[in-house]
């Protein structure tokens, strides 16, 4: 899997506290190589973000990306559960 990174995805890593900065490296290793692994619990997103997808860096930290085509990841935001959903 290629992965590819939004602008605003980019200035958000910038700002995450470094213990997520280094499980967020982690986790886009092993989405690479594995997109569909039981740890990233990559799932389909709904209603106004339908298309897009969602893995899990943590147990509260998510990243939202677009799929493009079947080899291609283009990373759109990161953050908690909270920041991105409401909820």
């Amino acid at each position: 899997m290629s992965i590819t990174y939004s602008s605003g995805f980019k200035k958000q890593v910038r700002r995450l506290p470094l213990r997520i900065k280094q499980a967020l490296a982690e986790r886009l290793r092993l989405f690479a190589g594995t997109p569909f692994h039981p740890l990233l619990d990559n799932h389909p997103l709904k209603g106004g973000r339908r298309g897009y997808r969602s893995i899990n860096i943590t147990g509260d930290w998510r990243v939202i990306y677009e799929p493009i085509g079947s080899d291609i990841a283009r990373l759109i935001e990161v953050g908690t559960h909270h920041d991105l959903y409401g909820t």
